[in-house]
């Protein structure tokens, strides 16, 4: 059977980096993780071709080959989701679609044959039986969860990865905390499940003999869910990496009690770590405690972040403003503490209830659900009833993030960061660290109308932390991004 592996199209958000990523000469960030690892679990006799909306399109020819199409998709791709769906059924192509968007209910994936819910592991066996057959089901639900120590590697080969800016592999599912808006623990349960450190090193070195070199983005829902399975971890792939000339630099998702771990933060600096996205959501501690976020309230956040940036790991940070305990004040609260916390890449968004959450439920029972969230916390818009006056919230939000995104008060944010992290291994220069540098330098230097601090920034990098030129272009290059989407956020109606 041929099967065709559609990943739809994402929209241009703070999240997509779009705008960064033509300075590499790349199209998406990653290639579709969750797909490639269901067309590995899938017989081998199936002939399998993926076609990512994000970095190439979808051609009549591709839908005329297959016999079956596989689509996966968040909340946001939903609107791509549904027209990707109409568009093969209008060429007589089945569709079976799983991922997150099908465990949240979302209209967008209606039109299609076969839904699948929960992790694939679950029922890829049923369902290929069932399509081979002729006889698959409208549903399928997964019981249970995945054993992490036999999911194979994911088809990684089958992605066009020159086209991404980092290569995506998995080392566990779940998260130990209950926070109250997030979903992870609903999908994937709060024991983390773990593969074993060969499984990893098996994915490493399959990466490594493609040919790529470069960024690698560990997908965890929270890499330290499991600290003493990753301490024996690390030392592996360190190991892994000295022996190969070091081709790799590492990236993750994690909760901000890895600072408590001296030894933890060492380890994964040595296996080459040098990104960490946390989600700090607020320095209330108030909204923390009622949103479940124990992990939060017990620690000194602004010592934590520093802590970690001062092992060498970069942290980016997640925000949230809209909990039913925030103050008018709340907005320059969350504006001074991504000042002084030094974290240039801060992803701000409006609390957004997603279904099968604590927070829906509660909600729902209040009657404050407005509508289903699309999946953007970025974008301007409420899906609940909040506490505070709801022009109020919307018209501080656009303030917090028109000022973090100033290009002063960004490129100054960059550069204390880079004050903190201190001697690091050189991270290895690969084509498209070379193309960057050259279009920063003509779109940002030359053409930006923010050319005055890109160069004013640069020149302290260059003088204060040589050894951080190269995240200091990055860090510049990633700010165009979100300076683009601030000026678009700022011209947008009220809504």
């Amino acid at each position: 059977m041929r099967v065709l592996l559609l990943y739809p199209e994402f929209p241009d958000t703070f999240w997509s980096f779009r705008h960064a990523l033509t300075f590499l000469g790349k199209r998406s960030a990653y290639p579709p993780l969750g797909l490639l690892t269901v067309s590995a679990l899938l017989p081998s006799h199936w002939t399998r071709k993926l076609v990512d909306l994000n970095v190439e399109e979808l051609r009549d020819k591709d839908l005329a080959w297959a016999d079956v199409a596989f689509l996966s998709a968040m909340l946001v791709q939903g609107p791509s989701l549904a027209q990707t769906i109409a568009r093969c059924r209008k060429a007589g192509l089945r569709t079976v679609v799983g991922g997150p968007v099908t465990s949240a209910d979302n209209p967008s994936y209606e039109g299609a044959d076969h839904v699948v819910r929960g992790e694939a592991e679950g029922v890829i066996e049923e369902l290929v039986s069932d399509l081979e057959a002729g006889n698959a089901r409208r549903r399928y639900e997964a019981t249970g969860r995945a054993d992490m120590t036999r999911v194979p590697p994911p088809d990684l080969h089958l992605a066009r990865w020159r086209r991404y800016s980092s290569m995506p592999i998995q080392y566990s599912r779940g998260c130990p905390f209950s926070c109250e808006f997030c979903d992870v623990i609903e999908l994937f349960g709060q024991n983390p499940r773990t593969k074993t450190p060969d499984q990893i090193l098996t994915e490493l070195e399959r990466l490594h003999g493609m040919g790529w070199r470069g960024s690698v983005f560990v997908v965890d829902d929270n890499f330290v869910g499991n600290r003493q399975a990753i301490k024996s971890l690390l030392p592996r792939i360190a190991e892994w990496m000295r022996n190969r000339g070091k081709p790799f630099s590492l990236f993750t998702q994690a909760s901000i009690n890895l600072a408590e771990d001296d030894e933890l933060l060492s380890l994964m600096r040595a296996a080459r770590f040098n990104r960490v996205f946390i989600g700090i959501e607020t320095p209330s501690t108030e909204c923390n405690r009622a949103a479940g976020k124990i992990q939060n309230v017990k620690a000194d956040l602004l010592a934590c972040v520093r802590r970690i940036q001062e092992h060498g790991m970069e942290v980016m940070g997640g925000f949230i403003l809209g909990f039913d305990q925030d103050s008018p004040e709340i907005f320059e609260k969350q504006i001074a503490f991504i000042r002084e916390a030094a974290i240039p890449v801060s992803m701000v968004g409006l609390l957004t209830a997603l279904p099968n959450t604590r927070l829906w439920r509660r909600l729902s029972e209040e009657g404050r659900i407005l509508r289903q969230s699309m999946g953007d916390n970025t974008a301007a818009l409420l899906n609940f009833i909040p506490r505070m006056d709801p022009e109020a919230l919307l018209a501080g939000y656009r303030e917090v993030i028109a000022s973090i995104y100033s290009p002063a008060e960004y490129f100054d944010r960059a550069q204390a960061m880079l004050n903190r992290l201190g001697a690091t291994a050189k991270s290895r220069l690969v084509y498209s660290d070379i193309l960057a540098l050259g279009r920063s330098f003509i779109r940002q230097g030359i053409f930006a109308r923010y050319r005055v601090s890109y160069w004013r920034f640069l020149g302290k990098a260059f003088l204060r932390t040589p050894g951080h030129l190269g995240l200091a272009v990055t860090l510049a290059i990633m700010g165009h991004h979100f300076f683009i989407l601030t000026r678009r956020l700022e011209s947008e109606p009220q809504k």
